[in-house]
């Protein structure tokens, strides 16, 4: 018979952690007596990062005194104590190759069910002192459990586990954690996972974002492509190779398109609709490389690539472009990537965009007019006037040969010869509002671009209305939202080259942040020298495990230390435990 040997609980504390503070319930004691246990809680504990632990799903933490006496003796530690692994329960029996997920338990009073595997998180090394613990956990296959709380009660410690059910599907936790991040993810396997009702949401949905990528073949034996759920296919080719400039177009005052061939001649790989190139500009001999992102807009499939450029006040690439460059010269372009792309399917399509946001959703707009789609499709538009308006003809000739589109464009300020219900349809700028006094149906999959006050509000507003879109994908130009779990929120600072003397190694380009640094060899991972210019970065476990932090590896090679516990996919990177072994480009 199992038996609860110790309840351990901890309020969250901030901890010093590399010059940072960490704000963590990692640390938890041994308490005496009765404890009552909570629908979300014990009494007594706590969570400092919600986002990531805790919740109704993650109420309580299990922990085997079995793998305490394994990691005594492989770590050579003789002073771990009941808690010492952030648990609240602390048990004997229960190891995770013979627990399922959906299993249910009494203890005392209180009645639980199995929902995941334990988060693979940082803070548990921190609390261990070792940074790999995250990794060593899920490749030892001893990560422990959460439990949900079916009937609230008392629990003791000393108290017996009773087992009450078994879940569908026998599938244990040390299964399901390396069906997720164990190199090998079945599908059949996956599809079992997935029938389990108590598996908890956050881990439902990896899987089924795994799933979605074996169907439609992303990753495949190149590696794992990640937990995100729209993945991309691998580049068409690696690094950067030269194109050749066709043709130089305005399209409005401030935006202009290039249009780009292979050196000879041949058909250009095709690219999705919504992926984008990066272009590595030399200004001067002597002049570092600029290294910039812009998405495509012309038809996907018809070998040659157009790119549409914004001209900034300040930009020094787009200006650069604009002033210099000309039909004939040559381009070092790296391969169409991203995985803000049309989705297949009958659901209506809505493509919402603002400003030079135009772009990707215009590849989309081509692709679904070539295939004289019949999905109702919402092309739905605004600028400043008639003058910053690109593309005006070119997508109302599109919407034309649909059978099932509709376009409304808005002029937050009309000129005096812009005509409304010629040039546009509505005064004033994009909002939800708007689209629901349209017509727009709900359970559409939306497509969203924009600068980025249109893109901090907009998507959040669409999903929290009544229109109830399937799905949004969103397509943000320059660095993306960071994600750094814990961490107590400091005022954000300007991307900046580090402090102190430059490296003396490699050079590591952020593109999307428009940043190039010298590595040194005192950071310990492209993540450490990308927190050292305060480029906006995601992560969690920072060990090789989750896949938080892959990347797009636009060129250049990279080096593992410690190695991965799987792969990245083909073009990616972990930015958290790599290395560059040249000169690297890297899409954050």
């Amino acid at each position: 018979m199992a038996r609860l040997l110790s309840v351990n609980v901890g309020l969250p504390r901030d901890v010093p952690w590399n010059g940072r503070t960490v704000r963590t319930g990692v640390w938890k004691s041994a308490v005496t007596g009765p404890r009552m246990v909570r629908r979300l809680n014990i009494d007594g504990d706590g969570q400092g990062d919600l986002a990531g632990h805790g919740g109704e799903q993650r109420a309580v933490l299990v922990y085997q005194l079995g793998s305490y006496h394994y990691w005594r003796e492989r770590l050579g530690r003789d002073d771990l104590v009941h808690g010492h692994f952030g648990e609240n329960f602390t048990v004997d029996g229960l190891p995770d190759d013979e627990v399922c997920i959906g299993d249910r338990y009494r203890v005392g009073e209180a009645v639980f069910e199995v929902t995941q595997p334990r988060v693979t998180c940082y803070r548990v090394g921190l609390r261990m002192g070792e940074p790999r613990m995250a990794a060593l956990l899920v490749s030892h296959r001893r990560p422990g459990f959460y439990l949900r709380v079916v009937t609230e009660g008392t629990v003791e410690a000393g108290q017996e586990i009773v087992k009450v059910a078994s879940g569908p599907e026998g599938m244990t936790v040390a299964e399901i954690d390396a069906l997720l991040y164990l190199p090998g993810h079945p599908r059949e396997d996956l599809v079992r996972a997935l029938r389990i009702p108590a598996l908890s949401p956050g881990w439902r949905t990896s899987f089924q974002a795994l799933l979605d990528q074996a169907d439609a073949g992303a990753g495949g034996p190149a590696g794992n492509a990640g937990p995100a759920p729209d993945a991309a296919p691998p580049p068409a080719w690696d690094g950067f190779r030269p194109l050749r400039v066709a043709r130089v177009d305005a399209e409005s005052a401030s935006v202009f398109s290039l249009t780009l061939a292979a050196t000879d001649g041949t058909p250009l790989p095709a690219a999705l609709p919504g992926q984008f190139l990066t272009l590595r500009l030399r200004p001067g001999p002597r002049d570092a490389p600029l290294v910039r992102s812009y998405s495509l807009s012309g038809p996907p499939g018809d070998g040659l690539y157009r790119i549409s450029v914004k001209r900034e006040p300040r930009g020094a690439a787009s200006g650069y472009l604009r002033a210099h460059l000309r039909a004939g010269d040559l381009l070092d372009v790296a391969a169409p990537r991203g995985a803000f792309t049309l989705k297949e399917g009958g659901t209506p399509v809505l493509l919402v965009s603002a400003g030079i946001g135009a772009t990707p959703v215009l590849a989309m707009l081509h692709a679904l007019a070539a295939a004289r789609s019949t999905r109702e499709v919402w092309w739905l538009y605004g600028t400043r006037d008639g003058t910053e308006h690109p593309f005006a003809a070119e997508s109302r000739d599109l919407l034309a040969v649909l059978p099932n589109a509709r376009g409304h464009v808005c002029y937050s300020h009309p000129a005096p010869g812009d005509r409304r219900g010629a040039d546009y349809a509505s005064e004033g700028r994009l909002s939800v509002g708007l689209l629901g006094r349209l017509g727009v149906p709900k359970g559409s999959d939306a497509y969203l671009c924009g600068p980025a006050a249109f893109m901090r509000e907009f998507p959040a507003a669409l999903l929290a209305s009544d229109l109830a879109p399937a799905r949004v994908h969103t397509e943000v130009f320059g660095a993306g939202p960071a994600m750094t779990p814990g961490l107590v929120t400091v005022p954000a600072r300007p991307v900046h080259p580090p402090e102190g003397p430059p490296g003396t190694g490699p050079e590591v380009s952020f593109v999307r942040s428009g940043l190039t640094a010298r590595w040194d060899p005192s950071y310990a991972s492209l993540l450490e020298l990308a927190e050292a210019c305060d480029v906006p970065v995601r992560w969690s476990c920072r060990t090789g495990v989750c896949h938080t932090c892959e990347s797009g590896l636009l060129a250049g090679a990279v080096g593992y230390s410690p190695e991965p516990v799987e792969a990245p996919a083909g073009g990616t990177v972990l930015i958290c435990c790599s290395q560059p072994r040249d000169d690297v480009v890297l899409d954050i």
